[in-house]
């Protein structure tokens, strides 16, 4: 029986756990929380859970010498550490975050060791690549060029549970959504670079109908130039990667931006309400009549929805803090995790659409879209656990098994990965509808 190591048991780890005890693998899973990783595996024989915490480095040298595959879902700081350790030994690994430079530069050490270390199987970055891919292809097998390429993912509350003024709720880590709030974007659009600064980017947004769910709206999504190379689509005079959110969320986050919300500085909050934390934040010495001090800092009407989320969350209340010293990144987002936390029954969706301009050599040019909606369900697993996991656990499957051969450092746009992975995902339910042949009028139009 092959065995597989799980490093981390947070909101994702789950479906990836319970696909492989399944399949018959022997699953170990490793976690600061051991109690989170027993409920995981009860009822399977085949399944381990044991405590563990990442600096203990002689514990994590030894389980991964002692199996065959290991899937680390810590943060991305520690993948480089296991990512050496799984070199050494010789044993495969997969992780479902961004390829950091100094990740890439591991790719001829892994396959000399005869391994591959697959990164970035997970739904975005993951389904979104391997999706993409798959058109990309075939566009190319018919000799034809990618024009235009837009790439829009998101990860929301269904519309019935987006009932807070954000209109959204949190179904992965809250941090890693507030802290990607404060990522700057670059895209190409009809040969014409952007650059986005971080406290533009809620700024540069547009709508876009996505089918039985209805407009959404898009910011830009971290450095999209970055993917004509990747995809292999250096003839595009258009690549967009952009984020879904519900309306509201792009107006409020933005205006919080611009009140020093979500910065990452350390201040002083001895003593300080909510409301006197953000009236220092805009230079107010008092919380009194603070929203509409804040109406005045930001130059909107009182009345402005950014206002009344605000307001809804708390920061303009009387409550204590209770910190001395800490940054209002930490305070706001604790505060939205408090108050905005997914239910118990309550549904998730993600909502994913690829649309693609394809010029052909005759002349005919064509669009294709493709989608993924997705549902998640409050009696087995959130929608973006599914959709994270399961490619990850698919392609531990298919490595083990022999079906994906290939060695070194890897995101999953080879059609040897990405077909296979595809192919399984589609019988859990996860599965992209695609549209060809469609008129340039279906294409985005800024």
């Amino acid at each position: 029986m092959k065995k597989v190591l799980i490093l981390g048991a947070g909101m994702v780890a789950k479906p990836i756990v319970q696909y492989l005890l399944k399949e018959n693998f022997h699953v170990t899973v490793a976690t600061r929380t051991r109690s989170k990783a027993d409920k995981m595996i009860k009822g399977f024989s085949n399944g381990k859970a044991i405590a563990w915490t990442v600096d203990d480095d002689e514990t994590l040298d030894r389980l991964i010498a002692e199996h065959d595959c290991a899937v680390s879902l810590l943060p991305y700081a520690h993948h480089l550490n296991v990512a050496k350790k799984c070199i050494r030994h010789g044993k495969e690994m997969v992780t479902t975050s961004y390829v950091k430079p100094e990740m890439k530069a591991l790719h001829d050490e892994a396959k000399t060791a005869g391994i591959i270390i697959l990164n970035e199987i997970g739904l975005d970055p993951g389904i979104d690549h391997m999706s993409a891919m798959r058109i990309i292809d075939y566009i190319h097998d018919k000799g034809g060029n990618v024009e235009e390429f837009y790439s829009l993912c998101g990860a929301l509350p269904s519309l019935e549970t987006a009932d807070n003024p954000f209109m959204y709720k949190f179904s992965w880590s809250p941090k890693g959504v507030i802290m990607a709030s404060n990522n700057d974007g670059r895209y190409m659009k009809h040969g014409k670079e952007t650059y986005v600064s971080s406290e533009n980017l809620f700024k540069d947004t547009f709508m876009v109908d996505f089918p039985d769910v209805g407009k959404l709206e898009v910011y830009p999504n971290r450095n999209s130039i970055d993917y004509i190379d990747i995809y292999k689509i250096h003839e595009a005079k258009t690549m967009f990667r952009g984020t879904f959110r519900h309306k509201g969320w792009c107006e409020t986050l933005d205006a919080m931006k611009r009140m020093n919300l979500i910065s990452y500085d350390k201040v002083n909050l001895e003593g300080k309400t909510y409301g006197e934390m953000t009236a220092m934040l805009i230079g107010e010495d008092g919380a009194d009549d603070l929203k509409q001090k804040a109406a005045g800092f930001l130059g909107i009407d009182i009345n402005a929805h950014a206002l009344k989320a605000m307001e809804w969350l708390g920061l303009f209340n009387d409550k204590t803090i209770g910190r001395t010293e800490d940054s209002p990144f930490e305070v706001v987002s604790d505060l939205m995790l408090e108050k905005m936390s997914l239910g118990e029954n309550e549904r998730d969706m993600v909502v994913l659409m690829h649309l693609f301009l394809a010029s052909y050599p005759d002349g005919k040019k064509e669009v294709i879209k493709s989608r993924l909606l997705d549902y998640g369900s409050p009696k087995t697993d959130t929608s973006v656990a599914r959709t994270v996991a399961l490619p990850a656990a698919i392609a531990v499957k298919m490595i083990l098994n022999g079906r994906i051969n290939v060695k070194g450092v890897y995101r999953p746009v080879l059609s040897e990965i990405y077909n296979s992975v595809l192919d399984e995902l589609e019988k859990t339910g996860i599965k992209m509808v695609e549209e060809y042949d469609l008129p340039e009028s279906e294409m985005i139009n800024l």
